[in-house]
């Protein structure tokens, strides 16, 4: 582990080559021609050396100290003087900011906050960052920070983007701190305002850049920035809109993880307890890796939909914008523990609470399961609210464990079933499953209501949520009408020469619907305007080949995405046995 980031994932290398073949690919990339990716301080000195005034914009977690230390050695080098002006000059003090985001952070909660609607320009001090002043006796002039591109020079827009993973990585490290702030805290509290403050703020901010940015940099890796022309890569993006691409997904140990993650892909680092996660499509957090001779570039999902989500989304662009709204993760407690018993918040309670525009409806796809792993949900019939609820405070309070059997119901989990999750149910995954979470794309508001009295990785009791929770749970989700209602049952809609495409019916409160394409060859699917969020969950590997004849390979497992504006598409079976290949889709 670096100084700088504190994780079991490796930084991402900067170039990708045959070591990295696996059955399941790590570092997923997007072929974007050759020559379009550069690399290193010194190519990017000698970029900047063409200019006399320079706005040197990036993300929240940017290592500025690092980033512009070998500029400065490269342009000593040549004998040039250049003036470097830090936007942290412009902020407000930290107790002006604090006061004007305590109502979005607040104090009460470890956890939740509001997402905050302010605009970048609140942040910072009366008349900034106009006023900042190009040095004239410097052959080179540049602002550099979060939000120079607000500084009114005519110089070029440069933005260094960080991939989020990795800006958790170095809020653990303790090697970034919170926009405005100069110090660091817990990592736990950094994240709550990066994920309620500091991201929303920064991303309104970005889209609206996106169109100006000159050159865009991957930050991610401090000795060694890759770099893309702008017009380059917002073709990149339109590409991409049109065609297929995976996000790179990354893993997380947790208290209940499981070892299916760890011995499916082997290319991870094998030197930890467990994974519990895997960020499959996480959008808010995934990044995109661009290839180009080789080299892997990384900006994040949402510069796609800032400029291409009409071509990606199709007839569903006009309900959610630039929000994806479907998520995958893998959840893996095979030869782990149990998940918490958990709820997710109804959708009025978290557009009022948090500033979400859509809530946590889930399902479970069980990819692998053991033969007595178990799934649970929805209340035992009969069950009292008022005394479960004070069985939950007690052992809480008293680290008395709760024979949870008496209140939510166990049921058995085979491959290939789907479990309903709608929001305000009560659940959680039992120990021997690796579950396909497929859900809308909200993923932290889980009200934990128990937990095994076990402690987080830090050994820290894990934080409960029982009074939200009981604000949320519906108890008429109880006795027989959970199996009629919260299992789904398989139909088949069709079946030709031995290709079977099965339905797995969601509930109502469920926006997305949820296919199946069993087959031994080939076959054949139309976008209809929608995009489609796949993955293969049996057989070794398919191919898929576009209308504009870009093929695309995808190992068992692997999550990858079919953009509206794709329009049609074959997956061939290129592997032993029969492929099963799930499709998500807005209903």
């Amino acid at each position: 582990m670096e100084h700088w980031r504190t994780s079991w994932n490796e930084v991402a290398p900067a170039r990708k080559d045959g070591s990295l073949n696996h059955p399941y690919d790590i570092y997923p990339s997007f072929p974007i021609g050759k020559g379009k990716i550069l690399s290193g301080f010194e190519c990017l000195a000698d970029w900047m050396s063409q200019y006399q005034k320079i706005r040197l914009d990036g993300y929240i977690g940017v290592l500025w100290n690092d980033f512009i230390g070998p500029l400065e050695a490269y342009f000593n080098k040549r004998g040039m003087r250049i003036s470097w002006m830090a936007m942290d000059s412009a902020y407000k003090d930290e107790v002006e900011l604090n006061t004007m985001l305590d109502p979005y952070i607040g104090t009460d909660d470890p956890l939740f906050g509001t997402r905050c609607d302010l605009d970048l320009d609140m942040f910072y001090k009366p008349g900034k960052p106009d006023d900042f002043i190009p040095d004239t006796d410097a052959q080179i002039s540049v602002v550099y920070g979060c939000g120079a591109g607000k500084v009114p020079w005519d110089g070029p827009l440069v933005y260094v983007d960080v991939p989020k993973n990795e800006i958790q990585f170095r809020s653990r490290a303790g090697s970034i701190s919170n926009m405005g702030m100069k110090q660091p805290v817990s990592s736990k509290s950094m994240y709550k305002r990066f994920y309620f403050v500091d991201w929303p703020v920064l991303n309104q901010y970005k889209k609206k850049i996106l169109p100006d940015i000159d050159l865009m940099v991957d930050g991610q890796r401090p000795e060694n920035p890759l770099f893309i022309v702008g017009d380059d890569f917002r073709n990149a993006l339109s590409e991409m809109a049109g065609s297929v691409f995976r996000v790179r997904p990354w893993f997380e140990p947790g208290p209940w993880g499981g070892q299916w993650i760890k011995r499916h892909i082997p290319a991870l680092n094998q030197d930890v307890e467990n994974y519990a996660w895997s960020f499959e499509l996480i959008v808010p957090e995934n990044g995109l890796l661009m290839e180009s001779d080789g080299y892997l570039l990384e900006i994040s999902f949402d510069f796609l939909m800032y400029q291409e989500y009409e071509r990606v989304l199709g007839r569903a662009a006009s309900r959610f914008k630039d929000e994806f709204p479907i998520r995958f993760d893998f959840l893996d407690t095979m030869d782990g523990g149990n998940l918490s018993v958990q709820v997710h918040p109804r959708e009025a309670y978290i557009q009022k609470e948090f500033g979400e525009s859509f809530t946590q409806d889930e399902a479970y796809y069980i990819i692998d399961a053991k033969d007595d792993a178990r799934v649970n949900l929805g209340f035992q019939s009969g069950v009292n609210p008022e005394a479960f609820r004070q069985t939950l405070e007690n052992s809480y309070k008293e680290n008395i464990p709760v024979p949870i059997e008496l209140y939510v119901q166990h049921h058995p989990s085979r491959k290939h079933d789907l479990f309903l999750i709608p929001n305000g149910t009560i659940h959680g995954s039992g120990e021997g499953n690796l579950v396909l979470e497929i859900s809308s794309t909200p993923y932290i508001f889980t009200f934990k209501l128990y937990d095994w009295l076990r402690p987080d990785l830090d050994g820290r009791p894990r934080t409960l949520n029982i009074r939200r929770g009981f604000d949320n749970l519906d108890f008429n989700r109880q006795g027989d009408w959970v199996k009629k209602h919260l299992i789904s049952r398989p139909e088949v809609i069709s079946e030709k020469e031995g290709n079977i495409l099965v339905r797995l019916p969601t509930h109502p409160d469920h926006f997305y619907g949820v296919l199946r394409y069993e087959f031994d060859r080939d076959v054949s699917i139309e976008t209809d305007n929608r995009c489609h969020v796949m993955m293969l969950v049996e057989g070794d590997r398919i191919l898929l080949e576009t209308r504009g004849g870009m093929q695309f390979i995808f190992n068992y497992a692997e999550t990858f995405v079919v953009p509206a504006a794709c329009e049609s598409y074959i997956l061939k079976n290129s592997g032993s046995g029969r492929a099963k290949v799930v499709q998500a889709f807005v209903k």
